[in-house]
């Protein structure tokens, strides 16, 4: 792993710094890295007044979740390769009043994540606005690190993907094209290098239950959808890890795993604030969600420690 440098911008030059590519092509046996999803700073309280636009004046209750999960992540032995955060890091929209320290915020309680476990960080609506524009996406960019990259870890190729750009990019559509055609570069290399499973994060999902379901806020247009379903099925993905649903949901699609993970924050059903465990086998990707309470008491249960400690 290489080392050293901001923790936050550890994405530049659409790779993760974080690893050493040459040292990552190669499968070393099953390893397991945390998903999250919308910590979202100023939601609960938006949401309790009902008043999401400008509601977000406090987020109190969110920096107590986050410090939990990052206490939680910290305790966990053998140490995940790696913790991602699918988007929505904080609720204030670009231009908004409390954006500002809500990031800042947010960072103060990331900075206590163990430093042998990288932060990877997926751009969400509210981290570059609904419609996001050249201006929104560079000002993301340098807080948090390219708002899309790739990266290889023990033989297993990430692709980290701006969703927004699939769901409205009409006041940037060049910066739509240039991730298709960097996307397709990248699916090439993965086929060339003979990767052991390719994964994908990307803040909306691409459904939340069935591939042929409607459209509405929580996924995306379902042409876009198709074609993007297709280019993954036709790549050999084998999983999308997604949030923005502040629910957990998922499907299928041809082979592909669509999977939807709760919040770390603002919880709009019936799940609890939670994270969710992906191991990496040679032949699978096995995945629970936890709640923070049940992470943090318990840790991982034995029948996925044991995954990790079965060497191929």
């Amino acid at each position: 792993m290489a080392t050293g440098g901001d923790a936050f911008l550890k994405a530049r030059g659409r790779t993760l710094t974080a690893f050493r590519q040459d040292d990552e092509y190669q499968w070393r046996g099953p390893f397991y890295f945390i998903q999250g999803a919308d910590p979202q700073f100023g939601l609960m309280k938006a949401w309790a007044v009902g008043d999401t636009n400008n509601g977000d004046d406090e987020w109190g209750e969110e920096i107590k979740l986050a410090e939990q999960a990052v206490q939680a992540i910290n305790k966990l032995n053998p140490k995940p390769k790696f913790f991602v955060l699918c988007g929505d890091l904080i609720h204030g929209m670009p231009g908004t009043q409390w954006r500002r320290d809500q990031e800042q915020d947010l960072k103060n309680v990331l900075k206590n994540t163990d430093k042998d476990i990288p932060l990877v960080f997926v751009s969400g609506n509210h981290d570059i606005g609904n419609t996001p524009t050249r201006e929104t996406i560079d000002n993301y960019c340098k807080n948090w690190g390219d708002d899309y990259f790739s990266f290889w870890v023990g033989g297993v190729f990430f692709l980290v993907l701006n969703s927004q750009l699939y769901f409205d990019s009409s006041k940037c559509p060049e910066l739509k094209q240039a991730q298709d055609v960097w996307l397709n570069e990248q699916l090439a290399v993965a086929e060339k290098q003979k990767c052991k499973h390719i994964i994908v994060f990307q803040h909306i999902p691409l459904f939340l239950r069935k591939p042929d379901e409607d459209h509405d806020y929580f996924n995306l247009e379902k042409s876009v959808r198709q074609e993007i379903m297709e280019k993954f099925h036709e790549a050999g993905i084998k999983a999308v890890f997604s949030g923005h649903y502040h629910r957990n949901a998922g499907g299928s699609y041809r082979g592909l795993e669509v999977v939807v993970s709760s919040a770390i924050g603002c919880q709009l059903g019936e799940d609890t604030h939670g994270l969710r465990v992906v191991v990496v086998t040679d032949e699978k990707i096995v995945h629970r969600y936890y709640s923070l309470n049940e992470l943090s008491s318990q840790g991982i249960e034995k029948e996925l420690l044991d995954m990790l400690a079965k060497q191929n």
